[in-house]
């Protein structure tokens, strides 16, 4: 059997690309000789190296047309819908677009063509479902929660995230800000590290980020190894994320998190997760039993504040947050292809 892989986006090496090369490994598993188009052959080893999983049984091609002659075929859209012709079509949305003119009649017969349309969150879906007229389901993307191990805590607080601005509001610059409000509160023995790729739509953002860094413990680290990140994982005490903050979600929705992979990560190593409470967030952390979710600069430092002090509570919400991650194992996610393909 054979299947096809497409992704506008690879050369992001973000969320969205590792939920594709997940559902690449999953069709190997499955039984299925997987190839992925590129033009760039380097682009397998950059996508091992940057995830941390080999992508055994898959291929790298120039063109795998519009899914003649494969048994499936997989496609991530970017707004558009595709004509597929592929025995089984699975269409993914990663972004929830909206105002691209999903209804329209020729969208209404290309979308004939799939039988699955599949969203990475609920807050995905929800758009998706009412731009294009569709009743998409939810798989929630793989985490490998299994490698992810808590170490001996240090007082690192961690973001883990392209510096990208080109299509969302990551808002590594708040954090910078929070941290200084956090640090000069009397918290020196904290530090802050923002990690993230640097390959798309970054231009002078990280030399900001730095000048904004100067004089605090804050570490900027582009594009480190996945083994880089989980000693980062391991180590952090506090997961900050400020995704999406100042964006008006149901207007802007493709500007806040999606869904938020780094998060479930952070919190499989017992790092306690305080994130903008906006888009996946909300699906991911349950306030104030595996997270919190803040809305202003004051609140997310305060909240912080309060944890450091009460080690107790903290304990209890690291605990709980490595079981609440097992819920976006590989695993289910692999399930839930082979039902989906079923």
């Amino acid at each position: 059997m054979r299947a096809a892989v497409y992704n506008p986006y690879l050369d992001t090496l973000g969320g969205g690309e590792r939920y594709s090369m997940a559902f690449a490994k999953a069709l190997v598993e499955l039984g299925y000789a997987v190839e992925v188009e590129w033009k760039d052959r380097e682009i397998k080893k950059k996508l091992e190296d940057r995830f941390g999983s080999k992508l055994d049984g898959v291929s790298v091609v120039d063109d795998i047309g519009r899914g003649d002659g494969y048994d499936v075929c997989f496609w991530v859209s970017d707004g558009s819908i595709p004509m597929v012709r592929a025995r089984r079509n699975v269409l993914h949305f990663q972004v929830p677009f909206r105002k691209v003119g999903g209804k329209t009649l020729l969208n209404r017969m290309k979308l004939f063509r799939f039988g699955s349309v599949v969203c990475n969150s609920y807050f995905t879906k929800s758009f998706i479902d009412e731009e294009f007229g569709v009743k998409s389901s939810v798989i929630y993307p793989p985490v490998d929660v299994d490698k992810i191990k808590a170490k001996r805590k240090e007082n690192l607080i961690l973001y883990v995230g392209r510096f990208s601005t080109l299509k969302q509001s990551k808002g590594q610059e708040k954090l910078v800000e929070a941290f200084r409000f956090f640090y000069d509160g009397g918290n020196k023995s904290f530090r802050l590290v923002l990690a993230g790729g640097v390959e798309v739509g970054v231009g002078d953002f990280v030399d900001g980020l730095r000048k904004e860094a100067e004089g605090y413990p804050i570490s900027i680290v582009e594009s480190p190894s996945y083994k880089k990140l989980l000693e980062y994982y391991g180590k952090a005490k506090f997961f900050w994320s400020a995704g999406g903050y100042g964006v008006d979600e149901d207007r802007r929705p493709e500007r806040v998190e999606h869904f938020g992979i780094s998060v479930v990560e952070a919190m499989a190593a017992g790092a306690v997760p305080l994130v903008f409470n906006a888009g996946g967030h909300k699906e991911i952390v349950k306030e104030g039993e595996s997270g919190f979710l803040w809305n202003n600069i004051e609140e997310l430092v305060e909240r912080t504040a309060s944890l450091v002090a009460d080690k107790k509570e903290y304990a209890s919400i690291s605990k709980r947050c490595v079981a609440e991650s097992r819920r976006f194992g590989y695993e289910r996610f692999k399930e839930e292809v082979k039902k989906l393909l079923e």
